[in-house]
């Protein structure tokens, strides 16, 4: 039996929860509540505070797979230009343009044609102009070199399975000063085989969570400094056994393996002001 492309899964998932959300009537099991059950709740509950949500439209909260609030840790500026890497419905793209105002510009990126009809119909809502959505994947951003001042994502960088890749276009797209400040989930410690093999969990933001050292590691190989992975929420036992319950193990056991060891961390990091000071150095 191959092996299913987990790009492919993750397109398909991901498209068939815009599509629940659109009907109020989920792919993934029935109604909304399944659709996000069976991709990442837990971990994608209670993000928003009420003030944010009463500013977007509702089918962009519905959308939203995240596992964190990344426009609440970004600290945006008027003015400035935003990437949101895996925009999804976009609801951190439509939070992040109110915040730069009409003389910045909030850019969403997904590959999900979906997620993205979804996405143009909520900034059509919304009423604002200063958002563009694009096509494509987070492991080659189509936007120039050294065009972005912020770099935003929302459970999405541990979906790839080319983390070094993803890292290395955030950093060839940010200006020098830019930001990164990116909401993902991130190991602690050592996590059973059955979780890391699991293409479905792959799809619902667990198993292609790295631990906290290699996401450092990776960032740092990036180019990236001023480096801070900080714990916004600690999955508990209980938290576990909700998104193990699809796998068809002994959950109670695998539940007990991975209690505490996953968090939504909220991930930091700058591109230094002067790079590339050797032809070598951007190679």
């Amino acid at each position: 039996m191959s092996t299913p492309n987990v790009k492919e899964v993750i397109r398909q998932k991901y498209g068939q929860a815009a599509l629940g959300v659109e009907s109020e009537a989920g792919s993934c099991g029935g109604d909304r509540a399944s659709v996000l059950e069976a991709c990442c709740d837990p971990i994608t509950s209670n993000l928003y505070d009420a003030t944010q949500k009463d500013e977007l439209p509702d089918t962009a909260i519905k959308a939203s797979l995240g596992c964190g609030n990344p426009t609440a840790l970004a600290e945006l500026k008027p003015g400035e230009v935003v990437l949101d890497l895996g925009s999804g419905g976009g609801v951190d793209v439509l939070l992040s343009a109110r915040r730069v105002g009409p003389t910045g510009k909030a850019y969403g990126l997904d590959m999900t044609d979906e997620m993205l009809a979804l996405a143009e119909e909520n900034k059509r809502k919304s009423g604002l102009t200063n958002v563009e959505f694009l096509k494509g994947e987070i492991e080659n951003i189509p936007l120039p070199d050294q065009s972005v001042d912020v770099i935003i994502s929302n459970c999405v960088i541990n979906l790839s399975s080319d983390k070094d890749r993803v890292l290395k276009e955030a950093f060839r797209v940010l200006k020098p000063g830019g930001r990164f400040a990116v909401s993902d989930v991130v190991v602690r410690g050592h996590v059973p085989v059955e979780i890391k093999k699991s293409v479905e969990l792959w799809a619902g933001c667990v198993a292609g969570a790295l631990s906290e050292e290699d996401y450092l590691e990776k960032l740092v190989k990036a180019g990236f400094d001023n480096i801070d992975i900080e714990a916004a929420r600690v999955y508990n036992i209980d938290d576990a056994r909700a998104f193990l319950s699809n796998m068809g193990h002994d959950v109670d056991d695998l539940a007990r393996q991975v209690e505490g060891k996953f968090i939504s961390a909220f991930v930091r990091a700058t591109k230094p002001t002067a790079v590339c000071c050797t032809p070598s150095c951007c190679s």
